[in-house]
């Protein structure tokens, strides 16, 4: 595992009023568009990632349509506990939302049992690691009262999906538990599980008409999500109106999945 030191592109300034946000996996998709939205909400960004130019440029877009916000990036690999602990030492003061957005799914497998250890082992670092690492790190620095820690999860966990879909449930969970330990402390945690939403990272090489038909053929509203679509549900449990939710894993699938969560 390569051990780049967590490197800040920008600062944010100590005076801030605004509140802070801190997104792991910020650079693109989900993550870019829940920052982008919290940003528009008025909170100031921590973006962590793994890609230092991705993160600039996420910086720079954000930035574009909030330029009174503060963004500030950090590249690290959250699978790394010492990275973690960097990373979090790079953010300045309280966190009043963490939002655990990085992830992916580990395709691929090799023969035998081996194999099927190896691609489970990848999907739970990739996926539920990087969540637990983040949050542990992060804990003692959430608002008491009023923090919000929301994680992205994926209608995957509820209809099943081999080491992803496991690695997704395993993180609802770790949610619901931490959820019943943080809630007599004022602090909110959910999950939030996404349909087909093709204009990720996740589905880059698998945008195939037979898959894409086969997706929506799934979705009563007969269409696909969108980031921004997810982001309005992260925005939510961020905002005030989302401080009596918690415990909760809240879905965004164009009725692909019926009343589950």
């Amino acid at each position: 595992m390569s051990t780049p030191a967590p490197a800040s592109a920008s600062s944010r300034p100590l005076a801030s009023s605004r509140p802070l946000a801190v997104i792991s996996g910020g650079g693109t998709g989900i993550g870019l568009a829940s920052a982008r939205r919290l940003a528009r909400d008025g909170f100031d960004l921590a973006l962590i990632g793994r890609r230092p130019e991705v993160l600039d440029a996420a910086s720079a877009r954000i930035l574009e349509g909030t330029p009174e916000a503060h963004v500030q990036t950090i590249t690290a690999d959250l699978q790394d506990p010492a990275q973690v602990e960097a990373a979090a030492g790079a953010i300045g003061g309280s966190v009043d939302v963490l939002l655990n957005n990085a992830g992916g799914n580990v395709l691929d497998r090799g023969e035998g049992l081996a194999g099927i250890a190896a691609n489970y082992e990848a999907n739970m670092r990739l996926n539920v690691l990087t969540a637990v690492l983040l949050t542990e790190a992060l804990l003692p620095r959430i608002t008491r009262p009023g923090g919000r820690i929301i994680s992205i999860s994926s209608i995957a966990a509820l209809r099943g999906a081999n080491g992803y879909g496991a690695a997704k449930a395993a993180i609802h969970g770790w949610m619901m538990g931490l959820a019943a330990d943080l809630a007599p402390e004022g602090v909110t945690v959910n999950a939030v599980a996404p349909g087909y939403v093709p204009d990720t990272g996740f589905w880059e090489g698998r945008r195939t008409p037979d898959i894409v038909a086969s997706r929506l053929a799934q979705v009563p509203l007969n269409r696909a999500g969108t980031p921004d679509e997810v982001a309005g549900a992260v925005s939510y449990l961020a905002g005030p109106e989302g401080g009596w939710t918690t415990g909760q894993i809240l879905q965004v699938n164009g009725g692909a999945l019926f009343g589950r969560g």
